[in-house]
């Protein structure tokens, strides 16, 4: 049996950090956007049975478009009868050159009717993991100005320096907790890359987690300085 992703392993352990975020720090930004990140990991949830089911009438749709098309093709070319029409080598000729490009066209059709389904499908996750990217962005705005070094270095704050209330603890928490929803956020995106083998949400998925994988990076350095000062 292949090994895959649990959504609502993942959206249970979402729904736990933010609990665990707002006990520690109620009320703060990094509770909010852990509030968005549980939104999102449960429209993720609904996202990926919708994406899951065929949906009939794109498909009945599609395909009687389809038939209707090639039937409306097949007797123009039934007609296309030289002998019967009268007409000359030249002009059949030019009517077969016009009938190749009408070929050409009703091709393209098809494959526009065809892939309606998945190109529906696709934009939708492709939605939710610009959201899953933005999330992203704004954890890594949080921990910007969460600097190790103001723990063990003293110096004179500016007018526009960030409030510093947090202790060594408290900012090891934070940053764990940062580097925590990174890693969901990355696992969110993963879910598309299981359940909807399409190149361009494939390409979409692989940028968030290249992305996530960065920003944790970052904190991890912090984390890590944080911890060193406690020696």
């Amino acid at each position: 049996m292949p090994l895959s992703l649990d959504p609502d392993q993942i959206i249970a352990t979402v729904s736990t950090l933010r609990t665990r975020i707002g006990e520690r720090f109620p009320g703060s930004g990094l509770e909010r956007i852990a509030g968005e990140l549980q939104r999102i990991a449960e429209a993720t949830g609904e996202q990926l049975r919708w994406v899951a089911r065929p949906h009939l009438p794109l498909r009945v749709g599609g395909w009687v478009a389809i038939v209707l098309l090639a039937a409306t093709f097949g007797s123009l070319v039934l007609r296309l009868n030289p002998r019967a029409e009268g007409l000359t080598l030249a002009e059949f000729l030019q009517a077969t050159e016009s009938g190749i490009n009408d070929l050409i066209l009703l091709g393209a059709a098809v494959y526009f009717l065809a892939s309606a389904e998945a190109r529906v499908k696709r934009r939708r996750a492709l939605r939710f993991i610009r959201d899953l990217r933005a999330v992203a962005h704004i954890v890594d705005m949080h921990q910007l100005t969460k600097d190790p070094d103001t723990l063990v270095q003293v110096g004179t704050d500016t007018p526009s320096s960030p409030r510093r209330t947090l202790d060594r603890y408290e900012l090891s928490r934070y940053l764990d907790y940062c580097s925590e929803m990174l890693a969901l956020n990355s696992k969110l995106a993963a879910l598309y890359a299981q359940n909807f083998d399409d190149p361009v949400v494939l390409a979409a998925v692989d940028e968030v987690e290249t992305l996530t994988t960065g920003l944790s990076g970052k904190v991890w350095q912090k984390i890590m300085l944080v911890n060193a000062g406690n020696g």
